[in-house]
């Protein structure tokens, strides 16, 4: 399945997350993926700290190898965030009145994804946070061998 119709099952379970251009932002990401790299989970959500901007939607994938998050342009060009294990740091998850928010700490940034569908946090969470763990021990082992 490709990372469009992952991302349109989400928002088919989760109605209340706000997305859109949901093709384009997926396309991003599916441009991106290396030989070998397969999308495990997507999701859409509004990249930005605040829960009344609803035009900076973004698709969230995460891979057998990485985190990947497309943003197509409304005009021209796009962006895209790659986080690897080795770069994630934490993850807090925020459920408001209406949405929910959450944020993915790393070394270098922080990616804050807001709207959410607040009943999709905890798979969000869990399905993030057992992958990085089990990844983050691969590193562990990788650098005690080097070592």
């Amino acid at each position: 399945m490709n990372c469009y119709e992952i991302v349109k099952n989400f928002k088919k379970k989760y109605p209340k997350t706000i997305a859109w251009r949901l093709f384009q932002n997926a396309q991003i990401v599916e441009e991106h993926l290396n030989p070998n790299e397969q999308i495990i989970y997507a999701f859409a959500a509004q990249k930005n700290d605040s829960f009344l901007d609803f035009f900076t939607t973004a698709v969230v994938a995460l891979t057998n190898k990485r985190i990947l998050i497309g943003q197509k342009r409304v005009l021209f060009g796009y962006s895209l965030n790659s986080i690897t294990p080795d770069l994630f740091n934490d993850m807090q998850i925020f459920q408001g009145l209406l949405w929910g928010k959450l944020t993915i700490d790393t070394v270098k940034e922080t990616v804050i994804l807001t709207n959410l569908d607040k009943k999709s946090l905890i798979e969000i969470e869990t399905t993030i946070s057992e992958f990085m763990m089990e990844e983050k021990k691969k590193y562990g082992l990788r650098n005690n061998e080097e070592n």
